[in-house]
C-alpha cells in the first residue's frame, strides 16, 4: 500500500461539500417521502430522528475517523488494522461496484427526460398517435401517458426478464454521456472532484427552494403538505416503522460503501471531522424533510387535479344522462346530486356505473409510490399540469441529474481510491485508470438498456447492496470497538482532534449501534427466508399495469450470488492471508538433511 505523495483536498470546505453531495442523493427525494406516507406521516419523524442519533451520526463519525487516521481507502484501512480484515474493505468495493453498475442508468433516464423537456408539448402529456393515425396507441389508452412514456418509450420495457432484445439507442447515448461526465469529474482524483462538488452540492438546494415556492402556490398543495405532517402515532407501535426508519438513515448516509473512508483519507490529519460529521448528517436529514415538503406539495396538486377531474367527469355524466341544464351541477355539489338522483331514479342511476369510491381525495393522497415511479411518473404527472411545464421539467430533471452525479462521485471514488492504494495500480496515470474503470462499467451497464434491463436494475437495486452493507458496517463497528480497541481508537481521535470523543460516541460504538445492526441484519435474513421465491414487477402490455412475477431459476441463482459475493470476501481474504503466512512460515523453516541432499 502506498501513502506517499497522496492527494489532498484543497480545503476542508471541499471535503465537506463532497460528503454533502454524496450523502444527499436520490433517496432523499424519492424514498423518504414514501416512508412518511406509509408509516405515520409526521409521526415517522420520531423514529427517524432517534435512529439518526443512535445509528447515523456515530457510524458516519466512525468511518470518517478511520479514513482520516489511516489515509487509505477501504481495503488498505482495514488491512492496516489487521491483514486478515482486508476482506471487509474488499466487500465494500464489490458492493460499490454493484451500485455503480446500475446507478448511472438512473442518471441516463434523467438525461433522457431532461432532453425531452425542451419540446413545445411534453411527450408524456398525451398518448402518442398509432401508426394508422386513427387515435392514440391502444396500450397507452389502458394506462396513463406518463406511465406509458416511462415504461414503453424510455425503457422500451419487455413483458418479462426472459425476453431478450437489442439495446435502446437513446438510452445508450444517455448512459455514455453519464459515464463521460463521471470520468471528467474524477479524472484527476480529488483535484477535479473538489471543484465539481461546489456545484453538485449546492445547486440542487436552489432548485428545491424554487420548487418549494412554486409548489406551495399550486392549487391543493397545502392539502398535500398537511397530509404529510399530520401524525398518525398508531404507526409507532408497528416494528416495521422503526426498522424502515433505521434502514433509511443507514442507506441515506451512505455507510459501508467505503466512500466516506475514501473521502476522508484525503484530509489533513488534524481536520475537524467530528464537526463535519454532525453537520453533514443534520443537513442530510434536513434535506429529506425539506424535499418531502416539496414532494407533498406536488402530490397535493396532482391529487387535487385528479380528484377534481374525476368530479368533472362525473358531473358531465349526470348532466348528459338526465338532460339537466349545464349550470345545474358544479363540482362542489356533485355528491348532493348523486344522492338525489340515486334516490329519485335508482334504476337509471344504476346503469351509469358511478362508484362513490372513484373520486376520493384521501385515496389519491394515500397512494404510495417510491423510487423511479415517484421521480419519473408522479412528478412528471404533476409537472405536466403546471403552467409553463417545460421550465419546471427542465429544472426538476436537472436537479435529479446533479443529485445522481453527486452520489456517483462518492460511489466511484469508493472503488478507485482503494485500488490506487496498491503500488502496481498507482503507477498508472490517474486519468488512464479512471477512464478504464468508467469504460468497464459502461460496457457492463449496457445490459440495463435492453428491454429486460429494468428487471435487472430492480434485481441489483433490491439485492445488490442492502444485505452486504449491513454485514460490512456491523463488521466495521465490531472491528473498531473490540478488535482494534475502543481505547486505542479514542487515542487516535485525540491525536487528530486534540480531545477524546465523549461518552455518547463511545456508548453508541460499543453497545447501541452494534445491537441495532445485529437486529437489522437478523430482520433482513428472516425476511429473505420468509419471503419465499423472489419476485419482481413486470409490465403487462394487455392491461398497462405492473404485475408481480416470480424470477426464473437463473434469476434466483443470480440473486443468491449477489447476496453472498460481497459477504464472502471477508472469510476468503482472511483464509488467503492465513495461507500466505503459513506458506512463508513453511519456506523459512530449517531444511532437513534429506531435503538438502535432494
Amino acid at each position: 500500500m502506498e501513502k506517499e505523495g497522496r492527494q489532498s483536498w484543497d480545503s476542508p470546505t471541499q471535503f465537506f461539500l463532497a460528503c454533502v453531495s454524496y450523502a444527499v442523493g436520490l433517496g432523499n427525494v424519492w424514498r423518504f417521502p414514501y416512508l412518511c406516507q406509509m408509516y405515520g406521516g409526521g409521526g415517522f419523524l420520531i423514529p427517524y430522528l432517534i435512529m439518526l442519533a443512535v445509528e447515523g451520526l456515530p457510524l458516519f463519525y466512525m468511518e470518517l475517523a478511520i479514513g482520516q487516521k489511516m489515509r487509505l481507502g477501504s481495503i488498505g484501512a482495514w488491512s492496516a488494522i489487521s491483514p486478515y480484515l482486508g476482506g471487509v474493505g474488499l466487500a465494500s468495493v464489490v458492493t460499490s461496484m454493484y451500485l455503480c453498475l446500475y446507478y448511472n442508468i438512473i442518471n441516463a433516464w434523467s438525461f433522457w427526460y431532461f432532453f425531452h423537456s425542451f419540446q413545445s408539448v411534453l411527450p408524456w402529456s398525451d398518448c402518442p398517435i398509432n401508426v394508422n393515425r386513427t387515435g392514440p396507441v391502444e396500450e397507452c389508452s389502458r394506462t396513463t401517458p406518463t406511465e406509458y412514456f416511462f415504461y414503453r418509450e424510455t425503457l422500451n420495457i419487455a413483458s418479462s426478464i426472459t425476453v431478450n432484445g437489442g439495446v435502446h439507442t437513446g438510452q445508450v447515448l444517455c448512459l455514455l454521456l453519464a459515464w463521460f461526465l463521471t470520468f471528467l469529474f474524477i479524472a484527476k482524483g480529488v483535484k477535479s472532484t473538489g471543484i465539481v462538488v461546489y456545484f453538485t452540492a449546492t445547486f440542487p438546494y436552489l432548485v428545491l427552494f424554487i420548487y418549494l415556492i412554486r409548489g406551495l402556490t399550486l392549487h391543493g398543495a397545502l392539502t398535500g403538505v398537511s397530509f404529510m405532517f399530520t401524525p398518525k402515532l398508531e404507526h409507532l407501535a408497528n416494528p416495521a416503522t422503526w426498522i424502515n426508519a433505521a434502514t433509511q438513515i443507514f442507506f441515506s448516509t451512505g455507510l459501508g460503501f467505503g466512500s466516506l473512508i475514501a473521502f476522508s483519507s484525503y484530509n489533513d490529519y488534524h481536520n475537524n471531522f467530528e464537526r463535519q460529521a454532525i453537520t453533514v448528517c443534520l443537513i442530510n436529514s434536513g434535506t429529506s424533510i425539506f424535499a418531502s415538503i416539496v414532494t407533498f406539495a406536488i402530490y397535493g396538486f396532482k391529487a387535487t387535479v385528479n380528484f377534481e377531474n374525476c368530479l368533472e367527469n362525473m358531473r358531465l355524466t349526470l348532466l348528459n344522462a338526465f338532460s339537466l341544464p349545464e349550470d345545474a351541477i358544479d363540482i362542489d355539489n356533485v355528491w348532493d346530486w348523486v344522492t338525489k338522483l340515486n334516490t329519485s331514479y335508482p334504476e337509471q342511476f344504476a346503469q351509469l356505473g358511478i362508484n362513490p369510491d372513484d373520486c376520493n381525495l384521501e385515496q389519491e393522497l394515500s397512494t404510495a409510490v417510491e423510487g423511479p415511479g415517484l421521480a419519473f411518473i408522479v412528478y412528471s404527472e404533476g409537472i405536466k399540469n403546471m403552467p409553463l411545464p417545460q421550465i419546471w421539467s427542465v429544472l426538476y430533471f436537472f436537479m435529479l441529474l446533479l443529485l445522481g452525479m453527486g452520489s456517483m462521485l462518492g460511489n466511484i471514488t469508493a472503488i478507485v481510491t482503494p485500488l490506487r492504494d496498491f503500488k502496481i495500480i498507482a503507477r498508472i496515470p490517474c486519468e488512464v485508470f479512471s477512464g478504464l474503470v468508467c469504460v468497464f462499467f459502461l460496457c457492463l451497464g449496457l445490459g440495463f438498456t435492453t428491454p429486460s434491463g429494468n428487471y435487472w436494475f430492480t434485481m441489483f437495486n433490491d439485492y445488490g447492496a442492502n444485505f452486504s452493507l449491513l454485514f460490512v458496517v456491523l463488521f466495521e463497528v465490531i472491528i473498531v470497538s473490540y478488535i482494534y480497541g475502543i481505547k486505542r481508537f479514542e487515542k487516535d481521535i485525540e491525536d487528530m482532534l486534540g480531545h477524546r470523543p465523549n461518552w455518547y460516541w463511545k456508548v453508541m460504538w460499543v453497545v447501541v449501534s452494534p445491537l441495532l445492526l445485529i437486529a437489522l441484519f437478523i430482520f433482513y435474513i428472516v425476511r429473505y427466508i420468509q419471503g419465499g421465491a423472489a419476485t419482481y414487477p413486470a409490465w403487462d402490455m394487455e392491461t398497462g399495469k405492473m404485475v408481480t412475477t416470480e424470477y426464473p431459476i437463473f434469476g434466483q441463482v443470480f440473486i443468491a450470488l449477489l447476496l453472498v459475493s460481497a459477504v464472502s470476501c471477508v472469510p476468503i481474504m482472511a483464509l488467503y492471508e492465513l495461507y500466505k503466512r503459513r506458506r512463508v512460515g513453511y519456506q523459512k523453516r530449517p531444511q532437513t538433511i534429506s531435503t538438502i541432499s535432494t
